[in-house]
């Protein structure tokens, strides 16, 4: 067949560069065919059983087989596309995963240094979470017998349980910073009124409330 080996070109043109250069080259290569291999050679003025019969076959041939080819190109592209979507989707869920476990571990180490951190000073108070992010947990025992339980966003200090009951229950209530004044027990059955000031500070893990005891 004259037109085989511009078939052949035209398929390889489709697979590597697309449909435009694999027509141009299946145009071009049926007039090349029909000059140089079909008889009467190097001629154009007569037209045959020859001519007609690389005509039609020629063309059809091509056209099915560059047809075929730029599906299954267009298939590739397609699964290729959504293989790097779903990779793109992945990359983004694990450090979206990462990220969120490391957000979380941090606010769990801050959260256990404020539990940790009234027990080591003796002028802090309580530390009073202000957001939904901040989430201290404590359950305080006066030393009167009489339970009292702080909001589970807030972490007592060494001298809490020295505060008059009726001050923790205003505090439940009323902590802003400023200044407040609370009654600290002084002795056996005694209370002192003691200056204290509430002061806000903001962490990567919410916004919390120091209240402690004035210098």
């Amino acid at each position: 067949m004259p037109g085989a080996f511009f078939c052949v070109a035209a398929a390889l043109i489709e697979y590597f560069f697309g449909l435009g250069p694999a027509l141009t080259v299946m145009l071009v290569g049926l007039v090349i065919a029909d000059y140089l291999f079909v008889p009467p050679y190097a001629n154009f003025t007569v037209l045959d059983h020859n001519d007609l019969m690389l005509g039609i076959s020629y063309p059809s041939v091509t056209i099915f087989v560059i047809c075929l080819i730029e599906r299954l190109r267009r298939a590739q592209f397609r699964a290729e596309l959504f293989a790097s979507v779903a990779k793109s989707r992945y990359e983004m869920l694990l450090r979206a995963d990462n990220s969120r476990a490391l957000r979380r571990r941090t606010i769990d180490e801050t959260h256990r240094l404020l539990r940790h951190l009234p027990h080591y000073h003796d002028t802090i108070i309580l530390i009073q979470a202000l957001d939904r992010k901040a989430s201290l947990r404590a359950d305080v025992a006066l030393a009167s017998g009489a339970a009292h339980v702080l909001p589970h966003t807030s972490a007592p200090g060494s001298r809490f349980s020295a505060v008059h009951p009726a001050d923790i229950a205003r505090l439940q209530n009323t902590l802003t910073p400023g200044s407040h004044r609370l009654r600290i027990k002084s002795g056996e059955h005694t209370y002192k009124p003691v200056d204290c000031v509430g002061e806000r500070f903001t962490t990567h893990a919410g916004d919390f409330l120091v209240l402690r005891i004035e210098d």
